[in-house]
């Protein structure tokens, strides 16, 4: 329980922290580039999510193509 208190403590310290050196011009423009660098790291892991689940996507696509088409080669046994 103690662990959580500071926890706590820990993350509203760094917030006040945070807001009283994003109040600075430098600050201010630190937090600039350091928001523009996550929004772009962020898009780039959602642009690499997408692309892999449209492979994926065909992959499943193809072998469902080939399964139906054993089917209905079986069938026609």
């Amino acid at each position: 329980m103690r662990s959580v208190f500071w926890l706590i403590v820990g993350i509203v310290g760094g917030f006040a922290v945070a807001h009283q050196i994003n109040r600075s011009q430098r600050g201010g423009a630190f937090f600039a580039d350091l928001d523009e660098k996550l929004r772009e790291f962020g898009d780039s892991i959602a642009d690499a999510y997408k692309e892999r689940e449209a492979e994926l996507r065909a992959s499943l696509e193809s072998v469902t193509r080939e399964a139906e088409d054993a089917i209905d080669k079986l069938s026609k046994d």
